[in-house]
C-alpha cells in the first residue's frame, strides 16, 4: 500500500490506547513524508519512520490518530540490503528529526524519492503507467555528496538557553554538537556552544560567496548577531543580494541547476515574452531576459517586498524586465506569454493560477516544484484543460531527507 500520509484526524487516546506499544511489522512501500507503510496488528495503516521497504522490524507506536498510527522502527529483525549505519549519531528514533533517510544508501534514497514521485503523479496527477514509463523518471544527484550541503539552518533554544534541533513532530529540543548535513561554514560556528537565554530561535545562513549571518530572537523580534544584513549569492555570473532570513535554495548547486533545467526545457527565443511567476530575487528572470534579449520582454511577479528589492537591484541593467510586486493570483501581466517559469511555494500553484495560465496560452510552462503532491495536483489541473506533462527532471537537492525538487515541462 502507498499513499500520502493523512494530514487530519483526531487523537484516539483512551483506556485501550496503543501509544508506546511495540509491534512486529513487515514494511511495505515508501510514502510521501519520510515514512514507509505497514499494516498493524489490528489492520490499521502504520506510517513507520526509520524503516525501509521489505524489512521486518519492531516498531514503537508514537502517535495514534483516527484510522492510522505513526511509529518508529526501533529494532531491525530483517534488514534491507540498502540499510547502512547513519553517518550522524543524532539520526534515528527519538533523536533529531531533520533527516529521514540516513539509514539508507544515497542510491536507495534517490530510488525511494523516485517511487514517491511516481506514486503521486499516478494517484493525484492521474497519469497512466504508459505515461509514467515514457517520462523515464529518475532522481539525479547534485554535486558535493550527501553531507555538508545545507546552507541555512534554524536552531531552537530550550528552556536552559541551549540551542539544538527539534525531534520529529515535537517541540522537544535535541542538543547537538553539529549538524552533519550543514556546510562547514555553519558547522564551524559556535552557536551550540553559546548560551541564548533571551532567544527562542537562532538562524544561520552561509552564502555561496563565503559570507555568514547569524540571527537570533523571540516573539517575532530578531537581531543580527553576526554578519551582514544582506548576503551575496552568485548565479550565472550575476550577484543577488538577499535577506539571510528570506527564501534561497539551501543546496549550493540548486539555483544554477534548476535555472539551467528550466531554460533547457523552455528554450526561450530572442523577441519572445516570458513570465516568471513567484519570481523571488529574479534568478530565472535574469536568464530569461538574456535569452529573449531587448526585443523581448520578461514580467517577474513576486509578493515578498524583500525579494522584490533584491530583484530590482540585481536586474537593474535589464530594462526589458518588468518587476511586479503582487500575489500571483491577483497579478495581471500584460500581453500573452510565450513561455512561463512557475516556481510556487510548497503548497503549489493551485487551481486559480493553473486556470490563469491555461487562459494565457503560452507554448510551454516550466514548473519548479519542491513538493511532489502539489506538483501532481497541479499537473492534474493542467491535464483537465488539455495540457500534458511532457518532461520531468527531479533532483536530490536535499540528501538524507525525504524532500526533492522537480522541474516539469507542461505543454498545451
Amino acid at each position: 500500500m502507498t499513499g500520502t500520509e493523512p494530514a487530519g484526524g483526531h487523537p484516539e487516546i483512551g483506556p485501550e490506547s496503543v501509544m508506546s506499544a511495540r509491534q512486529e511489522l513487515r514494511i511495505g512501500a515508501v510514502a510521501h513524508g519520510g515514512f514507509c507503510v505497514a499494516r498493524g496488528e489490528d489492520g490499521r495503516v502504520v506510517f513507520v519512520r526509520h524503516a525501509l521497504p521489505g524489512e521486518l522490524v519492531v516498531a514503537e507506536i508514537t502517535e495514534e490518530r483516527q484510522g492510522y498510527l505513526r511509529a518508529d522502527a526501533v529494532e531491525i529483525i530483517e534488514p534491507s540490503p540498502d540499510r547502512v549505519v547513519p553517518p550522524c549519531r543524532y539520526a534515528g528514533p527519538n533523536r533529531c528529526g531533520g533527516c529521514d533517510f540516513q539509514h539508507a544508501t544515497p542510491e536507495a534514497q534517490r530510488a525511494l524519492k523516485r517511487d514517491v514521485l511516481v506514486e503521486q503523479l499516478t494517484r493525484l496527477g492521474r497519469l497512466s503507467p504508459a505515461e509514467i514509463e515514457a517520462l523515464g523518471i529518475r532522481v539525479e544527484p547534485l554535486p558535493g555528496g550527501p553531507l555538508g550541503w545545507r546552507t541555512r539552518l534554524r536552531y531552537t533554544v530550550d528552556a536552559t538557553g541551549r540551542a539544538g534541533l527539534l525531534k520529529h513532530r515535537s517541540h522537544e529540543v535535541v542538543p547537538v554538537e553539529s549538524c552533519a548535513i550543514a556546510v562547514p561554514a555553519i558547522r564551524d560556528l559556535d552557536v551550540v556552544a553559546t548560551a541564548w537565554p533571551d532567544d527562542d530561535e537562532v538562524d544561520v545562513a552561509a552564502s555561496g560567496t563565503g559570507e555568514v549571518a547569524v540571527t537570533a530572537g523571540h516573539g517575532g523580534r530578531y537581531r543580527r548577531v553576526v554578519g551582514p544584513h544582506l548576503l551575496t549569492e552568485a548565479v550565472g555570473g550575476r550577484d543577488f543580494r538577499v535577506d539571510p532570513d528570506g527564501f534561497w535554495q539551501v543546496h549550493p548547486a540548486a539555483a544554477e541547476t534548476f535555472v539551467a533545467a528550466a531554460l533547457e526545457m523552455l528554450r526561450p527565443a530572442p523577441g519572445e515574452r516570458a513570465w516568471d511567476l513567484y519570481g523571488g530575487a529574479g534568478i530565472f528572470a535574469a536568464r530569461l531576459a538574456e535569452a529573449v534579449g531587448p526585443e523581448g520582454a520578461v514580467t517577474l511577479v513576486e509578493s515578498d517586498p524583500h525579494a522584490v528589492r533584491s530583484a530590482r537591484a540585481a536586474l537593474a541593467d535589464l530594462p526589458w524586465v518588468d518587476i511586479v510586486q503582487s500575489r500571483v493570483e491577483r497579478a495581471k501581466p500584460s500581453g500573452r506569454p510565450d513561455v512561463v517559469v512557475l516556481d510556487p511555494p510548497r503548497s503549489g500553484a493551485g487551481a486559480q493560477v493553473v486556470r490563469m495560465l491555461v487562459e494565457a496560452a503560452p507554448r510551454a510552462v516550466a514548473y519548479v516544484a519542491c513538493d511532489p503532491a502539489a506538483l501532481a495536483r497541479d499537473v492534474a489541473g493542467f491535464r483537465e484543460a488539455g495540457w500534458r506533462l511532457a518532461r520531468v527532471r527531479t533532483f536530490d537537492a536535499f540528501p538524507m531527507t525525504h524532500h526533492m525538487e522537480s522541474v516539469a515541462l507542461l505543454t498545451p
